[in-house]
């Protein structure tokens, strides 16, 4: 039958009661469909510890085999990373595609990649996932030289070190044309820093909302600036970064960053190569963690992010919650408490005091003053009023009171040419 080619089985191995273990599942059937793959059944076994010659237990096996067979499956897809000689076991054994949880979340993210950089590191990827592969099925492939002596033995071991070499080899270039692509991103970021703008990062689940999040803020702050990202209710629509800014009425701005989104059991080759775009996140002055509220498992998302953010050295930057979907749930909305936002994206709700909320954690350096700007400096005035949050203008006879909101180091540089200055609260 042709459609058998895209049916699956679905197999995980439950260790010791994990208790998002059912999630886990589910997220494989969903990481399957996202490749196209239509999953017809399930099997599932409990067991203290991973069986190293075959993942499951022997006697799943059969059942395994029989389950597949009546369902006219093709593949079967396992729920952790399989090591090469369980991959190779296991084809032997069912005589179906087998595949892993790793290479359905490289699959995908090949499928997604739209920049040269995010092609690169994904390949880079999938190449490091085979080359243990390779060497697994070495046994394999010594055996198509047949007979004995050191004469036969060669045949199939020397495709597998052609092959080897072959991949190390394409592995090295791809990682020297993405080290320029590095450098050019690393001088972008330096010329934003040195502008002094605060970085804010979108960080979270696949799928809880990160970049309709950034288009809605867009939307309320920069209706004119027709710069939305990709935003599609699919796991990891977005693999590139997006940098937007935002600059809101008071005179304020900042950068808005949207990365990709994190997935329990992210393949560390993954991350490695990703490392390189993720960098933006360790960067940033503050993260913004989307969440799903609406799912019931979203604690155990948070727990994944903030997992992955460690791995990438991000841990130590302060974050605050944005609860999307809350209109999904019995939860009111749109409320702040502490550094929790509750809010609907979708609804629109919640967006000014999501913002509210960032400006209190990046714009600290910001310091409420009434100065008196000698007519003859007028250039101040406007400077002001360019670049702080002028309240109150008033003319008087030696020269403009402005009450105002500015930065702190602004106020510092100018203040010997104010008259009479107030000292700043």
């Amino acid at each position: 039958m042709e459609q058998s080619n895209n049916r699956a089985v679905i197999v995980g191995v439950n260790l010791q009661d994990r208790p998002d273990f059912a999630y886990s599942m589910e997220e494989l059937r969903n990481l399957a469909e996202a490749c196209d793959i239509e999953v017809v059944g399930e099997l599932t076994q409990n067991l203290a510890k991973i069986n190293g010659s075959h993942y499951l237990g022997t006697g799943k096996i059969d059942e395994l085999l029989g389950l597949s067979e009546g369902l006219d499956a093709s593949t079967v897809i396992f729920n952790d990373e399989l090591s090469p000689s369980q991959i190779r076991n296991l084809e032997g054994a069912l005589q179906k595609k087998v595949i892993d949880r790793t290479i359905l979340i490289l699959d995908i993210f090949s499928e997604r990649a739209q920049t040269r950089e995010a092609q690169l590191q994904v390949e880079v990827a999938k190449l490091q996932y085979m080359l243990p592969r390779l060497v697994g099925l070495r046994e394999s492939l010594g055996r198509q030289g047949g007979g004995a002596g050191l004469k036969n033995r060669g045949a199939g071991e020397t495709k597998l070190e052609l092959d080897r070499r072959r991949i190390e080899e394409r592995i090295s270039a791809l990682q020297q044309e993405l080290e320029k692509l590095v450098a050019r991103r690393q001088v972008q970021r330096k010329q934003r820093q040195k502008t002094g703008v605060p970085v804010v990062c979108l960080v979270g689940y696949t799928n809880a909302g990160k970049s309709s999040t950034m288009n809605a803020i867009l939307d309320r702050y920069m209706p004119e600036s027709n710069k939305q990202v990709l935003a599609k209710d699919m796991l990891f629509a977005t693999l590139e970064t997006s940098v937007r800014g935002i600059e809101l009425p008071d005179n304020k701005s900042f950068l808005l960053t949207d990365t990709v989104g994190f997935v329990s059991q992210l393949p560390h080759h993954l991350v490695k190569a990703f490392r390189s775009t993720l960098e933006e996140v360790a960067e940033a002055d503050l993260l913004v963690q989307v969440v799903d509220y609406a799912n019931e498992e979203h604690e155990r998302m948070i727990e994944v992010t903030n997992s992955t953010l460690k791995e990438l050295g991000a841990d130590h930057i302060p974050m605050i919650y944005a609860y999307n979907k809350t209109d999904l749930t019995g939860e009111t909305y749109p409320k702040v408490s502490g550094d929790y936002v509750y809010m609907s994206v979708k609804e629109k709700a919640g967006l000014e005091e999501l913002v509210e909320l960032v400006k209190e954690k990046v714009f600290q350096d910001y310091v409420e003053c009434e100065v008196i700007i000698p007519f003859h400096e007028g250039r101040l005035v406007a400077y002001f009023n360019a670049n702080a949050h002028v309240r109150e203008t008033n003319y008087e006879p030696n020269g403009t009171r402005l009450t105002m909101e500015c930065k702190t180091a602004d106020y510092e540089k100018f203040k010997h040419l104010f008259v009479e200055p107030i000292e700043a609260e």
